[in-house]
């Protein structure tokens, strides 16, 4: 934190933005903005012009064009600071971060220079972000057609009678959402990156954006499911309006399949969720990490790992020790603690095993998993069928896992116990070639 001024209230539960009502900072926070420019001089005076007409305290508020290689130099007023990369194509992710790295503010607030906001946009964005430091606003991006529109001339002046339609994709999703309220694994999509504000402090531990994304879209988003499995509250401020000049990229010349699909197949690699990513196609970070603890006969190893698989194919198991089973060793999605990448294994939830259990119905695991993906519930000790306690390990979100580690407290999720159908601690020497072969009853594993 470089401004020490900003008075944050902590932590509440899941995504429970709500439970701060309309309550405002008791300070108003020191707010860098940084408006991300490829030559688009006009644009960028009008909406440097709308933010000199920000409610917001002048002497609180810092402006920063992050400018991405322009042909020509970046006109500014006094107070506004410039910070350059040369031109080596589309590097948007990778300009907002330089712009990120010259700024001083507790709050960050990232605009397009094509995006120039209502008087009171600064304040409604960065209000939740002061209160709760994990929380990622995103604010109402309107378009209209400003073109021959003096830049000088206020915003709320030059949009009038030049609206254009709003994407009803975006303002069903925020209506279904309750204004992201009720956010899940999936509402990454939901945050546009030019009209989003976040703390310092949550910017920092997320990381930046990801400066691989080098071609239009999908920046935002990666780094919204990022923040989002960090533990991040998803929050929009529908009172926080600023205004695209032109239309939403989906009615834009060339906003064709291909670029859509460009998109999509860049974040399947980067966001592994349901929803987004593949099907069969192995995913570089698993939705589920079983560590299994102890020392274990073969015949138990073998049956647990393989029926943990079979049922969720894109999971990994880490073991205590090298397994002896030929058929483990050579699978790479069983990996030793310790060795390789055992430790780093960074899942969206991971599942502590103390006994090796069969999976022999995954659909009430299943159902756990899911749960985790929203809500305020982090931790879920699972309590076996025949009440017996403690023997299904424990389930932990990555999200709880994370904001509990940022904040020294659990008090950012619930811990529930919830009994789960359908898995079986295994006895010592379940009948392997019963397993295999399908023919043998459950008794003769547990």
């Amino acid at each position: 934190m470089t401004g020490g001024e900003t008075r944050m209230s902590g932590v509440v539960p899941g995504n429970r933005w709500d439970l701060v009502g309309r309550a405002l900072p008791s300070v108003p926070p020191r707010v860098s903005v940084i408006v991300a420019h490829y030559d688009q001089p006009d644009e960028l005076a009008r909406t440097l012009t709308a933010l000199a007409a920000q409610d917001h305290p002048a002497d609180r508020l810092e402006i920063i064009v992050a400018d991405d290689g322009s042909p020509h130099p970046v006109a500014v007023p006094a107070g506004v600071r410039v910070v350059r990369q040369e031109d080596r194509g589309f590097r948007l992710a990778e300009v907002r971060n330089l712009g990120v790295r010259a700024s001083t503010g507790d709050i960050l607030c990232f605009l397009d220079a094509d995006t120039a906001p209502e008087p009171g946009y600064i304040s409604a964005l960065t209000r939740l972000p002061a209160l709760l430091p994990d929380a990622v606003t995103v604010g109402r991006r309107r378009h209209a057609d400003l073109a021959g529109v003096p830049a000088q001339t206020p915003v709320v002046d030059a949009v009038r009678g030049r609206e254009l339609d709003e994407p009803a994709w975006l303002a069903d999703a925020y209506a279904r959402s309750r204004n992201l309220l009720d956010a899940d694994d999936r509402s990454y999509r939901y945050v546009i990156g030019a009209v989003i504000a976040c703390s310092r402090r949550l910017f920092d531990d997320v990381g930046g954006f990801d400066e691989s994304f080098t071609a239009y879209g999908g920046e935002d988003w990666e780094w919204a499911h990022r923040a989002w499995q960090a533990g991040a509250l998803l929050a929009h401020v529908p009172e926080a309006v600023a205004w695209h000049d032109g239309p939403e990229w989906s009615g834009r010349e060339g906003s064709d399949r291909e670029r859509a699909n460009a998109q999509t197949l860049r974040l399947a690699a980067s966001v592994p969720v349901s929803g987004s990513a593949g099907f069969g196609v192995r995913r570089r970070v698993p939705d589920l990490a079983v560590h299994l603890s102890g020392d274990h006969s073969d015949a138990a190893l073998f049956v647990c790992v393989d029926s943990i698989l079979a049922a969720f194919p894109h999971a990994v198991v880490v073991l205590d020790a090298e397994p002896t089973v030929e058929a483990l060793r050579g699978d790479a999605r069983v990996r030793t603690r310790g060795r390789g990448s055992g430790e780093a294994v960074d899942a969206r939830v991971t599942w502590m095993l103390e006994r090796p259990v069969l999976v022999e119905d995954a659909t009430g695991l299943a159902e756990c998993l899911a749960a985790l993906g929203s809500g305020e519930v982090g931790t879920i000790e699972v309590e076996l069928g025949g009440g017996v306690p403690w023997g299904g390990g424990v389930l932990r979100s990555r999200r709880a896992e994370r904001r509990a580690a940022r904040w020294g407290t659990e008090d950012g999720f619930e811990r529930a116990r919830r009994q789960v159908s359908g898995i079986h601690l295994l006895r010592p020497d379940p009948h392997v070639e019963a397993y295999v072969g399908g023919w043998g009853a459950v008794d003769a594993f547990v």
